[in-house]
């Protein structure tokens, strides 16, 4: 047996060279597929692109900031092709079956995957946390901007699109592709107050003018409608074979929003989210009191489930990050509308001081016999009464279904966060005994499983997210199920590591037909027996 301390430079060596067969396959496989992704993305905004003009920069800007939300569905997968790939090259070559002569079992080779694996996930938390909603927010910003450069590639037919916010619409029916021909052309423009004009054309063309700040459009053979609101009876109208019309301010330069607009789940971090989750529970366990207090029997129709503490409330907890005060500051009391009163009776002003009635003096209504009268009359008070507390409790439901909307949302997007970074671990410990077990599979055995797997894990998060969101599952179990199955499976195969009946010589459908074979023999010989 080999001393202790060559057998620790022994495992530190096998380690070294474990991790240096993982680098390449995993560099390769995450520049591929993100740059597969990527394109995919690009090609789906190219619309969006085309003919603004926009300088070499901002495109880069666009691909580079569209780079983070790839590269965090993109590593997952890489991880597992990586390992899917080293592992089956060790074994097809024989270097496994040298590793379990040395000494070393097969769970140990894999110890040096699964710790690089938990260091890419605590990596990954990090970055989906801190990088990821910075770039989506700023790519969101960044789209807005070029949607507006060039407002009129956004044109849409048979839209009333808006063509300048001072009250300038334009709708064509039909919209000539490539060029700037406009066929069935309507103008509405409303940017005079005190005169409404609208301008219909049989065709017309629309052009930027040669410093890119203001629209030109030339219409033909249309008329134009002008109708003053001081005016109403009197109706203007004129015909012209060509027209011109200006619009100024329209702009060809890209405006960069500094400020930027409201963030959505998927451009906050873990503890922004939190802090919503947070600010959401307590208005809506206010607005819940609020109808208790008026209501109680529509309460308790309408009790809301509790919010349990997801791993948003730990991690914000660990990092230092007091985010309970950022919720109570940004808390806005929700409106409950308050039981009607009677309004109190307020003496005409034109009436003498003698001839007010004092507000301390109370007026009497005429006593009346009790009868049909008064029988009515308590029974429309009690259907009134009913009639508002049924109109009261539905606009209550409806607060608290917006409010536990808010809830689930922003928890989805929390425990996503972490469910994919975790990823990284599952997939290591399932692709090793994978591939172990089959170790000639080769590239066809990595792309298969890979596909696979993705298939199904990425189904189970986006049909997770899907039920999660509609309130019929709870997020984390939405978000954790898949990781949960494929650990499973993967903790279970690396159980029955070691007992493989194949070799690296012959084919895996021989070796299968032959396990199959020595395993149905003994039936096949009790029941030729009995024959």
């Amino acid at each position: 047996m080999a001393p202790r301390g060559l057998r620790k430079d022994l495992v530190k060596i096998i380690t070294k060279y474990i991790l240096r067969e993982h680098v390449g396959p995993l560099v390769f496989s995450l520049s591929a597929l993100t740059s597969l992704l990527l394109l995919n993305y690009v090609a789906k905004q190219l619309g969006q692109l085309v003919g603004k003009g926009l300088s070499p920069i901002v495109i880069a800007e666009f691909m580079l900031l569209s780079v983070p939300f790839t590269v965090a569905m993109t590593l997952p997968m890489a991880v597992l092709v990586s390992t899917l790939h080293a592992f089956s090259r060790l074994a097809a070559e024989n270097e496994i079956t040298a590793f379990k002569a040395s000494g070393l079992s097969i769970r140990r080779l894999m110890v040096p995957v699964i710790v690089a694996a938990s260091a890419l996930t605590v990596v990954m938390v990090w970055f989906n946390d801190q990088v990821l909603p910075r770039a989506n927010h700023t790519l969101q910003n960044l789209s807005n901007d070029i949607a507006r450069k060039k407002p009129t590639f956004a044109l849409k037919e048979q839209v009333i699109n808006e063509v300048s916010p001072r009250g300038l619409y334009l709708r064509t029916a039909v919209l000539v592709r490539g060029t700037n021909q406009m066929r069935d052309v309507t103008i509405f423009d409303m940017s005079d107050p005190q005169r409404r004009r609208t301008i219909r054309a049989d065709s017309g063309l629309l052009e930027l003018s040669s410093d890119g700040h203001d629209l030109d459009l030339t219409l033909f053979d249309g008329s134009t409608t002008e109708l003053s609101p001081q005016e109403p009876a009197r109706l203007q109208r004129m015909f012209f074979h060509s027209d011109f019309v200006k619009v100024r301010g329209i702009g060809n330069q890209l405006e960069r929003d500094t400020v930027g607009g409201a963030k959505s789940d998927r451009e906050m971090t873990v503890c922004e989210l939190q802090a919503r989750v947070v600010q959401s529970k307590r208005s809506r366990d206010s607005t819940w009191n609020a109808l208790n207090s008026l209501n109680a029997a529509a309460a308790r129709t309408l009790k809301q489930p509790k919010v349990p503490v997801g791993l948003g409330d730990l991690y914000c907890r660990l990092t230092g990050i007091t985010f309970l005060r950022t919720a109570r500051a940004a808390e806005v009391a929700p409106q409950v509308p308050a039981p009607a009163q009677a309004p109190a009776h307020v003496p005409p002003a034109h009436m003498p001081p003698a001839a007010q009635t004092p507000a301390q003096t109370p007026v009497q209504a005429p006593v009346r016999k009790p009868g049909l009268d008064q029988m009515s009359i308590s029974q429309a008070a009690a259907q009134r009464d009913s009639a508002q507390s049924f109109i009261l409790a539905e606009g209550v439901k409806i607060q608290l279904a917006e409010s536990q909307r808010i809830i689930d949302g922003n928890q989805v997007e929390i425990e996503k966060k972490f469910a994919i970074a975790a990823a990284c671990v599952v997939f290591a410990l399932l692709g090793a005994p994978i591939a172990l077990r089959f170790p000639r599979g080769g590239v066809g055995l990595t792309i298969g499983v890979s596909l696979g797997v993705f298939g199904m894990y990425y189904v189970g998060l986006i049909g997770g997210e899907t039920l999660a969101r509609r309130g019929w599952l709870s997020p984390f179990w939405a978000m954790w199920t898949a990781n949960f199955v494929l650990l499973v499976v993967g903790v279970w195969l690396t159980a029955r590591l070691g007992g493989e009946g194949t070799t690296s010589r012959g084919s895996e459908t021989s070796g299968l037909l032959h396990r199959l074979r020595e395993r149905l023999a003994p039936l096949l010989g009790r029941y030729g027996r009995r024959a």
